[in-house]
């Protein structure tokens, strides 16, 4: 996950300081050292930690921060503010033209994850309500065009193609298409190569001199730390890039470059692939990630994430059964497969306030759902609905049909056993289904996450998949 050595770290120091109660100056110098170091070793430039440093200690060393009744949180304060200042304090957007098409460029070395994240974006935007076109301008690179159709046809979007002749005439063509059939959006995924080169910069200065593209996207390897703020820097200085998309930011625990590109080259980031599926892809929001650095968690992102995975009609469905205490396992089953499409387990725990820390050193196995799906699907119709009448031999059936063992069908009912009662606590009956009233939901507000009745040591995550350290 993404800045996890980072996070770690930088929580250790504000945990340093709220254990000092009252701050001096020399405290928050020492602090502000181990942040320094923190910073470097998640390859954040050195510049870049130089200035930010500075900018934080002269705040934090004010009158107005050590006579404060709460000082450790005023320097908490004076950082987050800062990492949203290193970001961009505003979400950077595509701008789109009065009249369509709205041209996107994306451009970038080979290996950076292009092709596959141009058909992230073409679905993003059509969840929003646009018409995009793809279209394949990599002539080189073997497969290139094939490999668009497929990402393209996943995310339900036209991929336009002329094989290998030309980009030039496969843009003059394509923009032609797009007008002709109503596209108000065109990417086009241009060819990479292993380094910058003459010839690439020549290519992509005669694509953009016929397109007069509205929006110039670099897709980066956040993987390749210190090296993609300089590609950055490259691009720009060559092409005159308008933006950069940040792809593989789940697999860099450090994160560094985009920490780092704003300040180099003064281009925002607007988008992030999270991951290798399609729908982990999100528009990069400076002020969330900077609440996920300092584990603070990331609540609209995951809220959002959550509303367009899960209809309105299905949540209120669901509300209604927890209501009415008729919570059972094919409603279990359908909470995971809802949860699957959401992203990795990691990825959405890493979403919660206080979590972040917690899983640094826990190894999530991500294909116990896949248990857990077996074992469910392995029960009968009424097993499902009364999972209390699974018995003995019962139980040595399901784990035989999903190919689990007696002990695994065991932990499953204990929990789901567990998420009912809490359920029954926080409704109160009275009337036709009950209603949860304000004791009840005071009680569930106060819960901490080692409070709550969980599924694996982190409520709502299902057996197995967070095993204890």
């Amino acid at each position: 996950m993404a800045f996890e050595g980072l996070s770690g770290k930088l929580n250790q120091v504000f945990k340093k300081l709220r254990s000092h109660g009252k701050l001096t100056e020399s405290d928050v110098k020492e602090a502000m050292r181990e942040v320094r170091m923190a910073l470097l070793e998640a390859d954040v430039s050195y510049k870049v930690v130089k200035d930010f440093v500075k900018k934080v200690s002269e705040r934090a060393v004010g009158e107005e921060v050590l006579s404060s009744l709460t000082p450790a949180q005023q320097v908490i304060k004076i950082v987050n503010e800062e990492l949203c200042a290193l970001m961009g304090n505003e979400n950077a957007r595509i701008q789109f033209p009065s009249k369509p098409p709205c041209v996107i460029m994306m451009c970038g070395l080979q290996g950076s994850g292009k092709t596959t994240h141009a058909a992230k974006l073409a679905k993003l935007l059509k969840k929003e309500g646009h018409y995009p076109l793809l279209v394949a301008c990599d002539i080189y690179r073997p497969a290139a065009i094939n490999q668009l159709q497929v990402v393209g046809e996943r995310a339900g979007v036209k991929v336009f193609e002329m094989g290998q002749i030309p980009p030039q005439v496969i843009v003059r063509e394509a923009m032609k298409y797009a007008k002709d059939h109503g596209n108000d959006v065109v990417i086009l995924d241009t060819a990479g190569r292993l380094h910058i080169d003459e010839e690439l910069m020549d290519e992509l200065k005669d694509l953009k001199e016929l397109t007069h593209p509205n929006e110039i996207m670099l897709v980066v390897d956040a993987m390749t730390g210190q090296d993609a703020v300089n590609v950055a820097k490259a691009f720009d200085d060559a092409l005159g890039i308008d933006s950069v998309l940040m792809s593989k930011l789940d697999s860099d625990t450090r994160g560094g470059a985009a920490l780092s590109v704003l300040a180099v080259t003064g281009k925002p980031i607007k988008y992030v692939g999270m991951g290798e599926k399609l729908d982990e892809f999100e528009q990069f929001h400076p002020q969330r990630m900077a609440s996920r650095i300092l584990g603070m968690g990331d609540m609209l992102t995951l809220i959002e994430k959550a509303e367009s995975t899960i209809s309105q009609k299905d949540a209120e469905k669901m509300a209604k059964k927890l209501e009415q205490s008729q919570f059972d396992m094919n409603d279990l089953l359908e909470q995971l497969r809802q949860i699957q499409k959401m992203g990795s387990i990691r990825s959405i725990m890493g979403m919660l306030p206080g979590v972040g820390d917690k899983l640094k050193d826990v190894d999530i196995d991500e294909k116990q759902f896949t248990h857990i799906e077996a074992m469910i699907t392995s029960m009968t119709k009424a097993e499902r609905e009364k999972p209390s009448i699974i018995n003995p031999s019962r139980k040595r059936r399901i784990a035989a049909g999903s190919g689990t063992k007696v002990e695994e069908v065991n932990r499953l009912l204990k929990q789901f056993e567990q998420m009912q009662k809490m359920m029954k606590q926080l409704n109160v009956k009275g009337g036709k289904g009950g209603k949860m009233n304000r004791r009840a939901m005071k009680r569930l507000a106060g819960m901490n996450l080692d409070q709550m009745p969980n599924m694996g040591g982190i409520p709502g995550v299902p057996p197995g998949i967070m095993p204890k350290k």
